[in-house]
């Protein structure tokens, strides 16, 4: 069994073909897709795809950090709402980004400290998004390690040191299609880090693994990231599934 922590199959990318997708991610053994949010224009979207497959899309809540904008305090009160409301799987996905525009650096600041909040009151873990900004991210999360945050740092692509930081605070690394990359260098940090660490994602639509990088993600392509971790780790794909998807069941409280 394979678990994708992080996919936006509810985006518009799939809205033709969703149910051959995940047809063929479960006929590659994806058995479940967790949904993180990106703002308020998604949210029915991921949720109607919640119902439409339950039990297998389970949806997350959160602000991504690049729809931090004007209105940013009117997003943070639609999250907090949903979360009253319902349990979700996560806060998510949250976090820093100073990749396209840094306008908004303090907004971003005060959203991922408001939603870490927030997962400490709902007990939730968070998953975190982070471009361009990787020890701002692991530093604000280090304040709140004594009060039990938990989470996944998604799309890993960080040195060896940042990855000790992250797992020296208790948290998971999400491993996707980057690590197939050749220049990505992410192979090379992956070596030196034990499995027990490591949770798998697509990030469907994107970061599409090789051979099929430049094309829409899905979740059937998560094998080719199995079968990288596999070699690089000296191991056998059903180790790497075994014990990522344990990984994944231990954050999400399965």
């Amino acid at each position: 069994m394979l678990i994708d922590t992080h996919s936006h199959l509810y985006l518009e990318d799939f809205r033709s073909d969703i149910s051959e997708v995940i047809k063929r991610a479960e006929a590659e053994g994806v058995k479940k897709f967790y949904l993180p949010a990106i703002d308020s224009r998604e949210i029915d979207n991921m949720l109607l795809l919640e119902t439409q497959f339950p039990g297998k899309c389970i949806a997350m809540m959160g602000l991504h950090p690049c729809s931090v904008k004007e209105n940013y305090k009117d997003e943070l009160a639609i999250v907090k709402d949903w979360l009253a409301k319902r349990r979700f799987a996560a806060v998510g996905e949250i976090g820093l980004d100073f990749y396209w525009d840094k306008t908004f650096t303090v907004q971003q600041y005060e959203a991922f400290r408001m939603q870490i909040e927030l997962s400490l009151q709902y007990e939730l873990p968070i998953v975190i998004h982070t471009r361009n900004a990787m020890q701002e991210t692991i530093d604000v999360v280090s304040e709140y390690v004594p009060r039990g945050v938990r989470g996944i740092f998604h799309c890993f692509g960080g040195s060896y040191d940042n990855a000790r930081q992250i797992i020296d605070m208790g948290f998971y690394l999400g491993i996707g299609g980057v690590l197939t990359y050749k220049k990505s260098g992410l192979a090379e940090v992956l070596a030196k880090i034990d499995l027990e660490y490591m949770v798998l994602e697509t990030d469907s639509p994107y970061l599409t693994p090789v051979p099929f990088r430049g094309k829409r993600n899905e979740g059937s392509y998560l094998k080719y990231v199995v079968e990288k971790l596999a070699e690089i780790k000296n191991t056998t794909v059903n180790e790497v599934a075994a014990i990522t998807s344990n990984n994944a069941q231990k954050i999400f409280g399965l």
